[in-house]
């Protein structure tokens, strides 16, 4: 690791000795783009590694009972990518005064009691970590960032120098102090741009699900979508599913049904037709889960081309039961109701 950070060094400090007109000054030139490239790949590496060891002490070491799901801390998260550590340390609350320990991912925050007290700690990770067999039971369920609006306190606000209020979905406020006043700006600081990215994320990951394309649209179909059957089972043997039914950039999803294998939707969706023969509904299965990606409960597909020759046949809407595939088990009831508009 030492050698590997001294490259650039080196090979620049060759470089500001070497003539532009030198044959070796563009060799050198790409010779330091590429370790300092190096550097950071390294550099990144060890990031990863550091914050894979975190996740997992955390794991071994908090006590999160009663959620619907058990946290998996070093997964990927349902929106961001790969869990990250981003502070951690003690907190107090602001009118008991009693000590917690705050751990803030880039997904949520999580306040935890601990078995005895830790002190003013600025980092869980700058105690000796090694000797540090203590456990943390959680405090309260997860406060999701996108739902999170933080209060700051004015700079000129002397009286409380430490505090800093979390505000969840306008229904709860925690009202917490930090062990300084420089501490306090670090848990405002991280909070806000965690929030500002999952919201960022979360909203253009929407926006590219709602766009659509401008070809003026032939007509509409309208889709709902009636029922599962016997879907497959989730990893702890429960379901929470959902459906989500895409064409090309159009996307709409059924509201989740909790706990079952036969979930009842009855929920209406409708699309934009813009090729009769090219058009195709993409329709998938997930169970819901919260601090991990949704697991996969099957897919289905339905054209366009196939609609509008049942319909025309039918004259009218049209139920059809369609198996899910890449799954052992499960079906989908979903009626469709095309229109094709006059100047199509």
């Amino acid at each position: 690791m030492q050698r590997i950070t001294k490259y650039p060094l080196i090979i620049g400090n060759i470089l500001k000795c070497t003539s532009t007109e030198h044959p070796d000054h563009q060799n050198l030139t790409e010779a330091l783009a590429r370790a300092n490239e190096l550097c950071s790949q390294v550099n990144e590496g060890v990031r990863e590694r550091e914050n894979s060891d975190r996740l997992e002490w955390i794991q071994e070491h908090i006590i999160a009972d009663g959620l619907p799901e058990k946290i998996i801390f070093n997964s990927v998260t349902n929106c961001l990518g790969p869990r990250k550590v981003l502070h951690t340390g003690t907190l107090y609350k602001a009118k008991s005064g009693k000590e917690l320990v705050g751990f803030l991912f880039n997904d949520f925050i999580l306040l935890t009691q601990p078995a005895r007290s830790i002190g003013n700690a600025t980092s869980v990770f700058s105690l000796d970590t090694k000797n540090f067999d203590m456990t943390f039971k959680m405090y309260r369920t997860p406060i999701f960032l996108n739902e999170v609006n933080l209060k700051q306190i004015h700079e000129n606000d002397v009286t409380e120098p430490t505090m800093f209020h979390v505000d969840h979905t306008n229904t709860r406020i925690y009202s917490l102090k930090a062990v300084s006043h420089t501490e306090r700006d670090s848990w405002v600081k991280n909070i806000i741009s965690a929030s500002e990215h999952y919201r960022d994320t979360a909203r253009k990951r929407q926006e590219r699900a709602n766009t659509q394309r401008r070809a003026a649209a032939l007509g509409r179909v309208l889709v709902t979508i009636m029922e599962g059957v016997d879907l497959s089972r989730a990893a702890d043997g429960k379901s929470d599913p959902y459906c989500e039914v895409s064409m090309g950039a159009q996307e709409h999803r059924t509201p989740v049904i909790n706990n079952t294998l036969n979930p009842r939707w009855n929920h209406s969706m409708q699309f934009s037709i813009r090729d009769v023969h090219e058009d195709v509904l993409c329709i998938t299965l997930y169970d819901r889960d919260i601090f991990t990606p949704n697991d996969f409960l099957g897919r289905t597909e339905v054209r366009i081309q196939d609609i509008f020759s049942e319909t025309k046949v039918t004259k009218g809407p049209i139920t059809k039961r369609l198996p899910l595939h890449e799954v052992e088990s499960g079906e989908v009831i979903l009626k469709l109701d095309l229109q094709l508009y006059e100047n199509a």
